[in-house]
């Protein structure tokens, strides 16, 4: 039976029994139109407030942004409306009704679902699977199939995931296994699962990190058709230039604390800054290279296995920031991924300082100076039950940290202490478990492990994904530092503007092949944007 799976009686939900989490009942009747109003809500961790006394009300057909630093308490504050987790003190009504979450199921029970900044997939499943997990679609009448076992009906889940999918403008087979998708087509995957729930209040954590330009326009367009069906919406974003795009009303958040509140009329970024950090920042984009002649790294006719017969050719110039354009599935992850050794090329030489190097694996990379920050932090970036000290030491454990075999611990503690202070990572201690830290400051930390190594060449993929105005402003700087001390950067971004800014030259790929470079007088969106959606190679 192809189009059939069995599972477990006690695992299997059959839709036409009873109505999806949420459907069937308007959370949002009378009671000034609120959807949700949170009171005097405090969360306190091992060592840390991570919110304080916050006020909070979301009305019925409102898209709502929360903004604020990393750390500020956004994402701990939306864990607790969506029942991931819950306050140590204060009240939540729901449609005028106090309510104790507490669970994800009482949260879906009350209409509210969370579509996580961390992708939360079982890669080894298709689409379809993950959509309606725990929720499977079930033949009914089998007669002697009753209480050991049901049946799914495959073929149905799989059609009605494709018309999810097609919402959020993803057009491909629901058998598709997720470990085969892009992390921005995860995303989607992960905001069709959110609308399969038919939840009233859908929660939006950074949803458009990992998305290209016009996923995050298909995004938006999702959005707005949900507020005008009646849906509320949380959007949690630090492209503050999207928030004045899509939201009817601005809450900030600072230190735990709500500083200020923006109507429609009063949503610019420099009023969302001035909340977020007490202060104003002028310019977040200021980087200032000095560019030497010597070429730093060199890829010769470089070809990836996901795109044989399409040979990159690239040069980068030591304290040079060379920025790889393109839209999401150009291949920029997979090039970067060869060219550490994590994946071996077809063919094509490396050459760092003009000598030819051998990269079988990521620990010859490392020996060879080249280091590669990865677009996943979760998944490939950091060891998240660890704590911050041995995330930082851990690559320098084998060759700088260690003699005999034996872990020279003051030097790892030391290494690592220096790394905190430098990019400022807010945590309580250096024994601060990694999954505990805000988005952000676990980025820090996988910055911070890999230039305790002293890097010649340093890949950078997404570095500022996920993390807000100031801590950007933060990694540019550092990024100016890296360039006067001859680093080679080549860089990956999807954000138009940061591409635009940082840059010292960009290159741009399309279906796995370099399709053009621009140099300073030729940077314009209207440029990047023509090379990234061309398939024939330019010079």
């Amino acid at each position: 039976m192809s189009d059939q799976r069995i599972v477990s009686d006690n695992a299997s939900v059959e839709p036409e029994a009873q109505a999806p989490a949420g459907e069937g009942k308007d959370i949002a009747q009378d009671n000034n139109g609120f959807v949700i109003e949170a009171s005097k809500i405090s969360k306190v961790f091992p060592g840390v407030q991570a919110l304080k006394d916050v006020d909070f009300a979301l009305r019925r057909g409102e898209v709502l942004a929360v903004v604020g630093e990393n750390g500020a308490g956004k994402s701990t504050l939306m864990k607790i409306l969506a029942g991931v987790d819950s306050q140590s003190s204060g009240t939540i009504k729901v449609n005028g009704e106090e309510v104790r979450i507490g669970t994800v199921d009482r949260a879906l029970e009350l209409g509210i679902t969370l579509v996580h900044q961390e992708l939360n997939l079982c890669d080894n499943l298709t689409i379809a699977d993950n959509v309606f997990l725990g929720r499977e679609k079930v033949f009914k009448g089998l007669g002697g199939v009753k209480q050991v076992a049901r049946l799914v009906d495959k073929a149905s889940s799989e059609a009605e995931t494709e018309e999810l999918l097609k919402k959020v403008g993803l057009d491909l087979p629901a058998s598709t296994l997720v470990r085969d998708l892009t992390i921005g087509s995860q995303q989607l995957v992960e905001i069709a699962k959110a609308l399969s729930i038919h939840a009233k209040v859908v929660i939006f954590d950074e949803p458009t990190s990992s998305l290209s330009g016009p996923e995050t326009e298909r995004l938006f367009a999702v959005i707005k058709d949900l507020k005008d069906h009646g849906f509320s919406v949380i959007y949690i974003s630090h492209r503050l230039g999207e928030v004045k795009h899509v939201a009817d009303r601005v809450v900030v958040l600072r230190d735990g604390e709500v500083t200020g509140e923006l109507s429609a009329d009063e949503i610019t970024k420099e009023a969302m800054i001035r909340l977020m950090v007490g202060r104003d920042i002028e310019k977040f984009y200021a980087i200032k290279h000095t560019v030497s002649d010597q070429v730093r790294l060199e890829v010769r006719d470089f070809i990836v296995p996901k795109q044989p017969g399409k040979p990159i050719n690239l040069k980068v110039h030591a304290g040079e920031i060379l920025v790889l354009a393109g839209l999401v599935g150009a291949g920029r992850t997979e090039f970067a991924q060869a060219l550490y050794g994590i994946d071996q090329p077809w063919a094509g030489k490396i050459l760092i300082d003009e000598k030819e190097v051998q990269i079988r694996d990521p620990i010859d990379a490392i020996r060879a100076g080249m280091l590669l920050v990865p677009e996943d932090r979760k998944l490939h970036g950091l060891v998240t039950e660890m704590d911050v000290m041995n995330n930082i030491a851990l690559p320098g454990l084998k060759d700088r940290l260690s003699k005999f075999g034996i872990i020279n611990a003051q030097k790892a503690q030391g290494v690592s202490a220096e790394m905190v202070t430098k990019l400022d990572i807010r945590l309580h201690d250096l024994t601060q478990i990694a999954q505990t830290l805000s988005g952000g400051n676990q980025q820090k930390v996988v910055l911070g492990k890999w230039l305790s190594m002293e890097p010649r060449v340093l890949l950078l993929d997404e570095p500022t994904r996920g993390i807000d105005v100031v801590a950007k402003e933060e990694v540019y700087k550092l990024m100016e530092r890296l360039s006067e001390s001859g680093v080679a950067m080549l860089v990956i971004s999807s954000e138009m503007q940061e591409v635009l800014s940082i840059a010292d030259r960009i290159a741009v790929m399309c279906e796995g092949t370099v399709t053009g470079e621009l140099l300073p007088d030729q940077f314009s969106e209207e440029n990047v944007l023509k090379l990234a959606t061309e398939t024939t190679r330019h010079g």
